[in-house]
């Protein structure tokens, strides 16, 4: 199985997972997944979040996910526990399609990481 199906595999699965859990079936978005996976890193999951927040989870998510490729690095917890990060390099510009490519690649790491999927 090619690179690319394995990874078309994977996101299916990581979705599937994920919206049976979280969406009652809906089917959840990349940025969905993003801000779950925010919310997992933060550990606060029973607060409601504003929506300047909602983008802090994103970013933190973001961070968290693009770290192993050493674009970020973990740097300290403030005072409310949320997580700060250091820009390590610059992203280099991509199109979206590669944006996307990246991230599914990036939170399929993570899940298997956290053997959430195999």
């Amino acid at each position: 199985m090619s690179r690319d199906e394995q990874l078309k595999l994977r996101w299916e699965l990581i979705v599937d997972k994920l919206s049976k859990q979280f969406a009652d079936g809906d089917t959840l978005d990349l940025d969905a997944i993003i801000y779950l996976i925010g919310v997992q890193e933060l550990g606060q999951f029973d607060k409601k979040f504003k929506k300047d927040h909602k983008l802090d989870l994103m970013h933190i998510a973001i961070c968290r996910l693009l770290e192993p490729y050493g674009y970020y690095e973990f740097d300290y917890f403030d005072e409310d526990g949320w997580p700060h990060y250091i820009i390590k390099e610059q992203l280099p510009p991509l199109k979206a399609g590669e944006q996307s490519v990246l991230m599914k690649e990036a939170i399929v790491s993570y899940f298997m990481e956290s053997k959430y999927i195999e």
